[in-house]
């Protein structure tokens, strides 16, 4: 059991309340995610949540769930504290952060997300996609990751940001919000505070950059749709 796939699932999400159990296809859109997270093949799958509601979803559909606390700010506080229940003995070494909205995420994608560890001196692996429509080199819900190629196939991550970045020509790369952790790196990045790009960006990931951990994304080829909206809700229903 050294991977760990966990997803966090919360109900009061403001824009689009009870995504989690929004129905696509018949089937709540947090267990899709669970079951492209089995897919993968790359270890357990639990959904992490505060709601007995999506519990009783996700174990109606065969998967499991560890319950936490209601008062977590992010998801990375969410799967730490449920890993701590799963995983007493520190068996697990690599846990994967799978969000709870991205019900088209190709199981390919989450396997490729440990290949960065591959390399000990990487604390945290990720995935970004090249950017091919100019309408998202401008977008600031579009996150970019500014790095350094170190292989082919593989950057690593110097800055994360809103903004249209690098300057020059090149290519520009979308940010897919997927994380595997070597456990240490995840006990030491939820135990730090926010950090002042991290506020500044709303970027979460700047916290670990800013503490001087490094962050490696393998390139894939898809950006999975994350469900923020109604309208994101409809796109996924036809893509699955």
């Amino acid at each position: 059991m050294s991977v760990l796939i966990l997803i966090p699932a919360r109900m009061a999400a403001t824009r689009l309340p009870g995504k989690p159990l929004a129905d696509i296809k018949g089937a709540p859109m947090i267990v899709h995610v669970a079951r492209r997270a089995a897919e993968s093949g790359v270890g357990r799958v639990v959904v992490a949540t505060d709601s007995r509601e999506i519990a009783a979803a996700v174990a109606g559909a065969g998967h499991e769930f560890a319950m936490t606390r209601a008062d977590h700010q992010t998801g990375s506080d969410r799967i730490f504290e449920a890993l701590g229940q799963i995983d007493p003995d520190r068996r697990v070494a690599t846990i994967v952060n799978v969000q709870g909205d991205i019900p088209t995420i190709d199981p390919a994608a989450i396997r490729a997300s440990l290949a960065p560890l591959d390399d000990p001196a990487v604390d945290i692996a990720t995935l970004g996609v090249e950017i091919r429509r100019d309408e998202e080199k401008t977008n600031p819900n579009v996150v970019k990751i500014v790095g350094t190629p170190t292989s082919a196939g593989r950057l690593r991550a110097l800055y994360f940001t809103r903004a249209t970045a690098p300057w020059g020509e090149g290519p520009l790369y979308h940010h897919v919000g997927l994380y595997a952790y070597r456990r240490a790196a995840l006990e030491r990045f939820v135990q730090l505070p926010p950090s002042p790009l991290e506020k500044r960006e709303k970027l979460e990931q700047l916290r670990a950059l800013e503490a001087g951990m490094r962050i490696d994304a393998a390139l894939v080829d898809t950006v999975p749709l994350g469900v923020d909206t109604p309208e994101d809700l409809e796109r996924a229903r036809e893509m699955l």
